[in-house]
């Protein structure tokens, strides 16, 4: 059968995968590199997803239809990325397609006049507290919980996701400044809702 890994020698560099090898055997057809490359991808997936759709239910619905078009369509991965990234991009697509249904409404906000950030920026003052990280981090995962969800999902594609804000606007089919406008907004409102 023919490596698709390997097959695209013209479509740019490929880049080492430490899961090459259940690719493949995915791409065979087998079924337990399936199982074994879920069990690899599950958690992360699932947090991507939740973090984008805010509802367990939801979040979990989305990431096995996810994993079916992934598995779906595995002989269409050609290797020009790793794996993990080809599916975070598909798990991403559908979780803001799935919001899509549920009518998400981003304000587009290139008429109005965009205001300086005017929000404190998270600075440690007092020495590294390695008991009071932990409370920290579910403080602001509750309060992300708490955010008009146009902003929950910029801020969350921008800061843990690593998309840029012309990759936002692409994917939610805003403007480049409405994303912006969006995460300034959205991080003023999570600042607030902290202190």
């Amino acid at each position: 059968m023919l490596n698709l890994l390997d097959s695209n020698q013209n479509a740019g560099p490929t880049y080492p995968d430490r899961h090459a090898d259940l690719v493949k055997r995915c791409q065979q057809g087998e079924r337990r590199a399936q199982y074994e490359l879920y069990q690899q991808y599950v958690k992360a997936m699932y947090n991507v997803c939740l973090r984008i759709l805010n509802h367990e239910a939801e979040a979990e619905d989305v990431l096995q239809e996810a994993f079916m078009d992934a598995f779906t369509h595995i002989g269409s991965f050609r290797g020009q990325s790793t794996f993990g990234a080809w599916l975070k991009q598909i798990v991403v697509n559908r979780a803001i397609n799935h919001l899509r249904g549920r009518r998400l409404e981003l304000v587009d906000m290139e008429s109005h006049r965009l205001g300086e950030d005017d929000g404190p920026d998270f600075a440690d003052t007092e020495p590294y507290d390695e008991e009071g990280v932990q409370f920290e981090v579910d403080r602001v995962r509750q309060a992300m919980q708490k955010l008009p969800e146009g902003y929950r999902v910029v801020l969350s594609l921008y800061l843990f996701e690593g998309y840029d804000h012309e990759e936002i606007g692409h994917v939610l089919h805003i403007s480049e400044t409405t994303s912006r406008t969006q995460y300034l907004r959205g991080k003023k409102r999570l600042l607030e809702l902290l202190n």
